[in-house]
């Protein structure tokens, strides 16, 4: 090649500087080796310049088979490789039998109120609602359009608890239905709004919450479907839903976005799409509206008959046929609702995703009952337990490669197999100190070197560490400085990370285990756990008043629990010990499923509708 090369030079002469220059480009994959610099032919060369190695000498080459192909046929297996850790102890040692039936009995208490949250949320917005919904209005109910839409009721539902215990009332799943379900076959997210509660409008939190599902498909890059019917927003509350920059407009903003990232969108009108809401489906790639039921427009009949003293039905202002025929605002008319999500999922299998055969491997289920984590949930954190306990029954086979066993002992760090996906595990076992944040972020690096997902099991310290000498304070420095690293490390990690609160988050120790502020792509609560800055019972070391004291401890409780965090919207929901590796295991295949997008382009110009 070196000869041919030269003989090239040779002949061309002046011409050197143009050719190279027409021949290559600073990407490598775009190469050109058709330019006449390779024509090698015409100097008498036998060898091919995309043959084996490149840069062998000639003479080694002449009349030698080529070597095969690194291009890998998109119809071969590829298989993972063999997974050799070891089994970890997950036996209860009798000492202990007493801490966990007293997390039992505390984990049984909140599994109870875990159903009544459950059922209180499946009634939506009453007796009287849903009737109305369904007889006077002629819809169908939201969880009645997914099971249309979906291919299984096997889906995973995000936040189903947020609106409950607000100030201004309950708002049952916040007035709308988000998560992921599979549609012929692909992960999708769903943004379903509810119009049993209160009537499909708007409030804070809903804005809240279809902006977190917007978030988490653009993270995952997942399709995302919205099935519309919502009343605007609920006025009283205006300043919380309208001005700021996560506010409504910013739905809207996302969907411009997504749609430059080549994240797919569809929506499907049933029900009426008013002020904001009309946007959603005008933003969408493609649009299905329900006739008679569907309505778009920005000001409905009521407003028009204050304004011009015109009365006109909501048919003729804004439904189905004026958009599907006159407007062309939607792409797909649908008489009935059934067809509508046939439509949808006719939609989808158009996408260019080319999805893996479904792995016929059996799978590797742990050596320990999951029902055990019932005792394993802390009812606080001096009843907390070795986290191996909880890794064995969470991990395939309770395998468990450990790594830095012996160094910064109070944080277990390794990898593991759930599922069939490998995993880099993260959790406490004790406070953070210096050691184990200095291995922390050792093992994150680690792992995002890897492209190996993270997931962290969180159960920080109920309160920061005290200063009550000059070495204690050099030491809390050290520790301070390690956390940072740790902090930097997981900021900056590029892999997916899930994080499962299984006990206490508190304090600047659940920002270094990816506490919401860090983005996790997911972030679950276990029943049991305290999300607050201080553990409920550790402020007098802060106020000294007695009646301060009581006063913050009372804040502390109500605060600090699961339910009222989720109701709020700070995690992705509540999900029971027992379920932890089954939820786990859906994440970690929508976070796969990107993977299989045949094109995905970060930035592209947005999709322009009419």
């Amino acid at each position: 090649m070196y000869c041919c090369m030269l003989r090239s030079f040779h002949i061309k002469g002046n011409n050197l500087i143009q050719l190279t220059r027409a021949s290559f480009s600073q990407n490598p994959q775009s190469w050109d080796t058709s330019s006449k610099l390779f024509s090698c032919t015409a100097y008498h060369c036998t060898h091919s310049p995309v043959s084996g190695s490149l840069w062998q000498p000639l003479t080694h080459r002449t009349n030698q088979p080529a070597a095969p192909s690194r291009c890998m046929s998109s119809t071969v297996r590829r298989r993972r490789l063999p997974s050799a850790f070891p089994v970890i102890d997950g036996e209860f040692h009798p000492v202990h039998r007493h801490v966990y039936e007293a997390n039992l009995r505390n984990s049984l208490i909140c599994q109870q109120k875990y159903l009544e949250h459950k059922e209180k949320v499946m009634k939506g917005g009453g007796e009287n609602a849903i009737a109305r919904h369904t007889l006077r209005n002629r819809k169908v109910l939201v969880r009645d359009r997914l099971r249309m839409l979906l291919d299984d009721e096997d889906y995973l539902e995000l936040s189903p608890f947020a609106g409950l215990g607000l100030p201004y009332g309950d708002i049952p799943s916040a007035g709308c239905l988000t998560g992921i379900g599979k549609i012929n076959g692909l992960w999708c997210m769903f943004i379903a709004n509810d119009a049993t509660v209160k009537g499909g409008t708007a409030y804070p939190i809903t804005v809240k919450k279809h902006l977190r599902a917007q978030v988490v498909a653009m993270q995952n890059r997942l399709p995302s479907v919205y099935l519309v019917d919502s009343g605007g927003a609920f006025l009283p509350l205006q300043s919380e839903i309208f001005a700021d920059s996560n506010h409504g407009g910013r739905t809207f903003f996302n969907e411009a976005v997504m749609s430059a990232m080549k994240i797919p969108q569809v929506a499907v009108v049933c029900g009426s799409c008013t002020a904001g809401g009309a946007y959603v489906p005008t933003m969408s790639e493609e649009a299905v509206i329900v006739h008679r039921i569907g309505t778009i427009f920005l000001g409905g009949p009521p407003l028009v008959k204050a304004a011009t003293g015109e009365e006109v039905s909501p048919e003729d202002l804004g439904g189905a046929r004026l958009h599907s025929e006159v407007s062309g605002c939607v792409d797909h008319f649908a008489a009935a609702e059934n067809e509508a999500y046939e439509y949808t999922r006719n939609i989808i299998s158009t996408l260019n995703y080319e999805l893996p055969e479904e792995d016929s491997d059996q799978v590797e289920e742990p050596l320990y009952n999951v029902d055990d984590l019932m005792g394993l949930a802390p009812r606080c954190y001096n009843h907390s337990m070795d986290v191996r306990l909880v890794v064995s029954r969470l991990t395939d086979g309770s395998r468990f490669q450990e790594f830095k066993a012996r160094y910064g002992t109070p944080l277990l760090t390794g990898f593991a197999r759930i599922e069939g996906y490998q995993v880099g595990i993260v959790a406490n076992n004790g406070e953070l100190t210096y050691e184990a944040s200095l291995k922390g972020s050792h093992f994150v690096q680690l792992c995002d070197q890897r492209d190996i997902p993270l997931i962290f099991l969180q159960n920080t310290a109920p309160e920061p560490a005290h200063t009550f000498s000059q070495t204690k304070a050099e030491s809390n420095t050290n520790r301070l400085k390690a956390q940072g690293s740790m902090m930097s490390a997981v900021a900056c990690a590029s892999v997916p990370k899930m994080t499962v609160v299984i006990g206490g988050c508190h304090g600047g120790d659940s920002y270094a285990m990816c506490g919401r502020a860090f983005d996790p792509n997911f972030l679950f609560l276990w029943p049991n756990a305290r999300v607050s800055i201080l553990a409920p019972g550790h402020s007098d070391a802060f106020v000294q008043n007695e009646e301060e004291i009581t006063q913050i401890n009372e804040m502390l409780e109500e605060e600090s629990s699961a339910f009222f965090s989720t109701g709020r919207l700070w995690d992705d929901g509540v999900i029971l010990p027992q379920d932890t590796r089954k939820v786990l295991s859906k994440c970690l295949k929508i976070i796969k499923q990107q993977e299989y997008q045949l094109s995905r382009e970060k930035m592209r110009t947005p999709f322009l509708r009419l």
